[in-house]
């Protein structure tokens, strides 16, 4: 089953083969978790939003076209987090709370944790656009093309605005650790 590729699996999906959902699930649930944890830096919400995804590609899974599978779920997570954005940006002042930068994938000093609190703290600070694109690029490792067609953009743009918002992260970053 895993030298299947993503777009096999999820044509078997859907298909009617809903069992091999899981196998997506167990290749894609900590990336897309840790995408929305980047966005929100809250835990639990994006536990919540994670497996939205995985309803959401359960319920259309027909309208899946053989596409780029990667593109094609980022595309759907980033519909949902917008959607929650939009909803809370309704009900909030200041959604994103302080959460400390947690990371499962590195163990890091404490100088090593203070600089990560500092880089969390200038990422909030940027425009969500400009966030996201970091964090789809920097942290998820998704390729500029892939982006450009997860957002309905041109590779070209997508180089210039992640380098655009690489920049502003670079001020925001070096005004945070002189404050």
């Amino acid at each position: 089953m895993k030298h299947l590729t993503d777009e096999e699996i999820m044509l078997a999906v859907a298909s009617g083969e809903l069992e091999k959902l899981s196998i997506l699930f167990d290749r894609y649930n900590v990336r897309i978790y840790n995408f929305f944890n980047k966005m929100l830096q809250n835990k639990m919400v994006s536990e919540d939003l994670t497996q939205d995804v995985f309803i959401k590609i359960m319920k259309y899974r027909t309208s899946y076209k053989n596409g780029n599978f990667a593109s094609w779920i980022y595309t759907v997570a980033r519909n949902i987090f917008s959607s929650y954005y939009q909803k809370q940006k309704k009900e909030r002042t200041n959604m994103i709370d302080d959460d400390t930068l947690v990371s499962n994938e590195v163990i890091v000093s404490e100088r090593s944790e203070e600089e990560l609190e500092y880089l969390q703290k200038a990422l909030l600070q940027l425009k969500t656009a400009d966030r996201e694109l970091i964090v789809m690029h920097r942290f998820q490792e998704i390729k500029y093309e892939q982006i450009a067609e997860i957002i309905g953009s041109n590779e070209g743009a997508v180089k210039v605005k992640v380098h655009r918002a690489l920049k502003k992260l670079k001020d925001i970053y070096f005004q945070t650790v002189k404050s």
